[in-house]
């Protein structure tokens, strides 16, 4: 009796979790590095559970900066993840203590993998495949890379810095299929790099957003 198949968005999924799985030993390596332990590190990845977020966290308090400074930045880059959670709520509409599993798991990879799917069972494989699988690796690699700590090295020498880059793009690929979407991928890139050296971490993919949210609302204006 064959075994069962994996869909296109559990495999999607899965090696989205795995690439972004070993991307957390870099997290790990470089939160021990910038003076936090290891249950305060694995309280970060548990918790606040936004890659981008807890780079921005550990960057600013291993710059000097205070708390409320990392805790500032960290924030403004998660505002994003509220964005996607209206979009899941409606593409999955979850109930009772899915919904609060849902929303802990809501990130990049598991909205980019659901919203690639076209049809509604695969777009839910894909966000929960995606979602749980990287909480899951994600959590084990950063607990590796804290525990390793300084016999890591530079994690930038593994390649581990670009992992999470890498897996995103691999998602944004496909959908870059008109003219449009392009342009909308170019313009935003732009904006985002020209306000790098001018902005706080995180503002900057805010910047991006709101060009994108603007670009579709003149384009349903003109429809």
């Amino acid at each position: 009796m064959p075994g069962p198949v994996l869909t296109p968005a559990t495999r999607m999924g899965l090696s989205i979790a795995l690439a972004t799985g070993f991307y957390g030993i870099s997290f790990g390596a470089l939160a021990v590095a910038a003076g936090l332990d290891f249950w305060q590190t694995m309280a970060l990845s548990l918790l606040m559970f936004t890659g981008g977020s807890q780079f921005a966290y550990i960057g600013v308090i291993g710059g000097g900066g205070t708390g409320a400074a990392a805790l500032g930045a960290a924030s403004l880059l998660g505002v994003r993840n509220a964005v996607y959670g209206v979009q899941v709520n409606r593409m999955l509409a979850p109930h009772g203590w899915r919904k609060w599993l849902a929303a802990q798991v809501t990130i990049d990879e598991s909205a980019a993998t659901a919203l690639a799917q076209p049809e509604p069972d695969e777009q839910r494989r894909g966000f929960w495949v995606a979602g749980l699988g990287v909480f899951l690796l994600w959590n084990l690699f950063t607990a590796l890379g804290a525990l390793l700590g300084d016999a890591v090295g530079d994690p930038r020498s593994w390649g581990l810095d670009g992992a999470a880059v890498a897996a995103f793009i691999g998602l944004l690929w496909p959908r870059l299929r008109g003219r449009e979407a392009v342009a909308v991928a170019v313009v935003c890139a732009l904006a985002t790099a020209l306000a790098l050296p001018w902005v706080p971490p995180g503002v900057p993919i805010l910047v991006a957003a709101c060009v994108a949210v603007v670009w579709g609302w003149l384009v349903s204006e003109r429809g």
